[in-house]
């Protein structure tokens, strides 16, 4: 996928969303981790991926795309409203899927594009307990 400069980014925060979690899902794979599922939805919450580390810990992972940090930081999304939703989504994601005597991590994914349309991505493991 050709990755879209700053003049062809879509203005729309849900495209923009997706292309992140997209973007957030190869750059771990590449880490060697390995999807489970993508936008898992429950009552509770949602889960923008939930991946599988080398060492066989289940990552549940919030990914934070933004076109420019100029009101805020990309960190400032993972408030404790959103980790709690996010730590009874992967519980009932847990128990539905029969693999309750796994490790598990909450990890966070930031994208932010530059003016050139350039990304950078930084990845906070273990973000939340």
């Amino acid at each position: 996928m050709l990755f879209f400069k700053r003049k062809n980014a879509p203005f729309d925060r849900k495209a923009l969303g997706k292309w992140g979690e997209k973007r957030c899902e190869k750059y771990l794979r590449k880490k060697g981790l390995k999807t489970l599922a993508k936008n898992f939805l429950c009552k509770t919450g949602e889960l923008d991926l939930v991946m599988i580390d080398t060492d066989r810990t289940v990552v549940f992972i919030e990914v934070k795309t933004r076109s420019n940090e100029d009101y805020t930081a990309a960190e400032s999304a993972l408030t404790s409203v959103k980790k709690h939703r996010m730590s009874r989504a992967a519980r009932y994601f847990l128990k539905t899927n029969n693999i309750e005597d796994r490790p598990f991590r909450f990890d966070f994914v930031t994208i932010v594009l530059d003016q050139a349309g350039n990304e950078t991505i930084k990845h906070y493991p273990n973000a939340f307990k």
